[in-house]
């Protein structure tokens, strides 16, 4: 009999997932991965603007898709340049997305 996995996790037990990335003016800035999915053999992220309280998210933060490459010095994160893969990888987040905030389209 299978046994089932009950979540005991809480709010309070939540750790974001967080990247600091480097603009091109050098300037870090950190965003949150919220999600992340495999799209033709390569690895995308969603990531948001991180801030710490709660009342300081913005409802027009802008949504960055970043893909996951590998070169011979490891992972590295590379924006989306092709509109064709960032449109095929949109829609992918769009739906996942919409399912988990239940957002209607």
């Amino acid at each position: 009999m299978a046994e089932e996995i009950k979540n005991s996790a809480t709010e309070e037990d939540y750790e974001p997932d967080l990247i600091t990335l480097e603009d091109e003016d050098g300037q870090e800035c950190t965003f949150e991965v919220i999600d992340a999915t495999d799209y033709e053999g390569v690895h995308y992220l969603a990531l948001v603007p991180y801030v710490e309280n709660e009342e300081d998210v913005q409802d027009d933060a802008q949504l960055i898709l970043m893909r996951v490459g590998k070169d011979d010095q490891g992972e590295f994160l590379d924006i989306v340049e092709d509109d064709e893969e960032l449109y095929q990888v949109s829609k992918i987040f769009e739906k996942r997305l919409a399912e988990y905030f239940n957002i209607e389209q």
